[in-house]
């Protein structure tokens, strides 16, 4: 693929993610990815895991909205600058829900492979979230 076929991989990923599209994720999310993100209290692998992801943020944020600020590839390496915008309404981070918009920034560093994601490299600025909900 191209690196703009996998920018574009990238950027889709995130819209199959906001409608938790399990057809998307079989189709271009290899069998042994992985994410790392430091944030998070679980490991992601697989589709199976990027559905618990997938239930663990939703759970937690409704109205997700992941606009994409910047896309940079390079080979099959494509990284990704977006915003989350969306209300604290779950409470699996241990922190009431608080009905707060939250609006945040995002890294995101993808490998691919034969057309599909690999790995997923993953800063959020947790901090920033936290300091909107008022739990710091």
């Amino acid at each position: 693929m191209t690196a703009d076929a996998n920018a574009q991989l990238a950027r889709d990923y995130f819209a199959a993610f906001a409608a938790s599209d399990e057809a998307w994720w079989r189709e271009h999310i290899a069998e042994d990815f992985v994410r790392h993100d430091p944030g998070l209290p679980f490991e992601v692998r697989g589709i199976e895991g990027v559905r618990k992801l997938g239930e663990f943020l939703h759970g937690n944020l409704s109205q997700i909205e992941l606009p994409i600020v910047e896309t940079v590839a390079q080979g099959d390496s494509v990284l990704v600058h977006l915003r989350v915008k969306a209300i604290h309404s779950g409470d699996d981070l241990g922190i009431p829900a608080t009905g707060k918009p939250v609006d945040f920034q995002v890294m995101d560093l993808f490998h691919i492979k034969d057309g599909k994601l690999t790995e997923h490299w993953a800063l959020m600025d947790n901090l920033g979230m936290l300091q909107q909900i008022g739990a710091v």
